[in-house]
């Protein structure tokens, strides 16, 4: 639940915070991230500048009880002080600051509302002026049953402000100070090897980005159980990982290409399901490694199964980076090589036939891509009975390979297609 007021009746003692409802916009992006949040768009109830006390706290307690698992509750705005125990309320638009009793949620509310609810989890955090009042009675009455309930239950509190201290926003800052070195943490994470941020990750990281830049300190009570709370993936985890993912690309390849293709196989399924799942489907290393996984099906003894795989890649590709992205043209020649070995030659070479300008034309005639493109669509000739246009396209082939500097491994395997096509030895 994301609570906030961003305007008051009352502006000259009250003033606006516009502030606040960039707050709870960007606050509701990141929890509700389809990757990186915790809760899904239905189940993140947002409650901005809500004018009337009694709807507010009918939605409070409904949503509250709908909760099972975490119940996380947000407020940013003005907080007040009242009363002989200088308790905390939290300002809406009708509130008088001389009389909050009348059209303020009282904190003590707010917290029975929170401890009333079946989640298993609680967290409470608070954006506004006087925050750390929240704590002036350390959350209950009595303090020590209440402090041993919350390690229970596994309740937190976070708070922006010493309980004398204002909340503070900076000129040119789209949020509060507070909400934004948390959003901060979440959107850019923590650098460690943790895939997730929890409870205590986010008041360490809030504190240290507040205390670096002499911002007031914020306050937390968190129970035994809830510093591990999970609040977010860890965006920062992502570059950790991916190296390490990387890493062990780069050894399930070099085993295929010893030709230890099921160990290979194996290898690759497991990276690939870890990257999609880390790094998502749609980036460039996933991809990569869905595309050897599928040809390592091929090459293991199920060419149609690996041609399936690789159709659905690249229509991805093709969708999002176009024909002639590098790795889409990567991706069409493995297709058309399992399709050959499926059995398929005059697919395989239709496909080539367009490929091979098409690379000759974005590449050049002589990169090694292009010429791995234009010696395969000889072999699929070949087999397919076009002998003379098989053999024109293989001395094509190496005659444009011996003038270049280096070793070309193309041309080996080119100069031994054309002897058993030509007879020579």
């Amino acid at each position: 639940m994301l609570l906030g007021s961003s305007r008051y009746h009352d502006a000259d003692r009250l003033p606006a915070i516009p502030h606040v409802t960039r707050n709870i916009a960007d606050l509701e992006t990141v929890l509700t991230d389809p990757d990186f949040g915790i809760v899904p768009r239905s189940r993140c109830a947002v409650l901005l500048d809500e004018t009337s006390l009694p709807t507010l706290g009918r939605q409070l307690r409904a949503s509250a009880e709908q909760a099972k698992d975490l119940l996380l509750v947000y407020f940013a705005g003005h907080g007040i002080k009242a009363g002989p125990r200088h308790e905390l309320y939290l300002a809406m638009y009708e509130t008088d600051p001389d009389e909050p009793d009348f059209a303020s949620l009282k904190y003590e509310t707010l917290r029975r509302i929170v401890l009333d609810s079946p989640a298993q989890a609680k967290v409470i955090i608070l954006d506004c002026c006087f925050s750390g009042r929240a704590f002036g009675d350390e959350l209950a009455a009595p303090t020590k049953a209440l402090l041993g309930q919350l390690e229970i239950e596994g309740c937190c509190l976070l708070t922006s402000a010493q309980a004398n201290n204002v909340a503070l926003f900076l000129p040119g800052e789209e949020h509060t100070a507070f909400t934004g070195r948390l959003l901060s943490v979440l959107n850019e994470g923590i650098n460690g090897e943790s895939e997730f941020i929890t409870v205590g990750d986010l008041y360490r990281g809030l504190r240290e980005r507040l205390s670096r830049q002499s911002l007031p300190i914020p306050l937390s009570r968190i129970s035994r159980t809830a510093g591990s709370l999970v609040l977010s993936r860890n965006r920062a985890f992502a570059t950790v990982a991916a190296t390490a993912m990387s890493r062990r690309f780069d050894e399930a390849a070099a085993l295929a290409a010893a030709g230890r293709w099921p160990a290979a196989l194996a290898d690759l399924q497991a990276v690939a399901a870890e990257q999609a799942r880390i790094l998502g489907p749609d980036e460039p290393d996933t991809q990569r490694t869905r595309r050897l996984a599928a040809h390592a099906v091929g090459a293991t003894g199920n060419p149609r199964e690996a041609a399936h795989l690789l159709r659905e890649l690249l229509e991805e590709q093709s969708g999002a980076y176009g024909s002639d992205h590098e790795e889409t043209m990567r991706t069409r020649q493995f297709l058309a090589v399992n399709l050959g070995e499926a059995g398929s030659r005059t697919e395989a070479a239709a496909m080539l036939r367009i490929l091979l300008p098409d690379r000759r034309r974005v590449l050049g005639p002589t990169h090694p891509d292009t010429l791995r493109t234009q010696h395969l669509l000889a072999r699929n000739l070949a087999c397919l009975g076009a002998r003379a246009e098989a053999v024109a396209l293989l001395r094509e082939l190496i005659h444009a390979c011996r003038r270049l500097d280096g070793d070309v491994p193309t041309v080996t395997w080119a100069e031994r297609d054309l002897a058993v096509l030509t007879g020579d030895s």
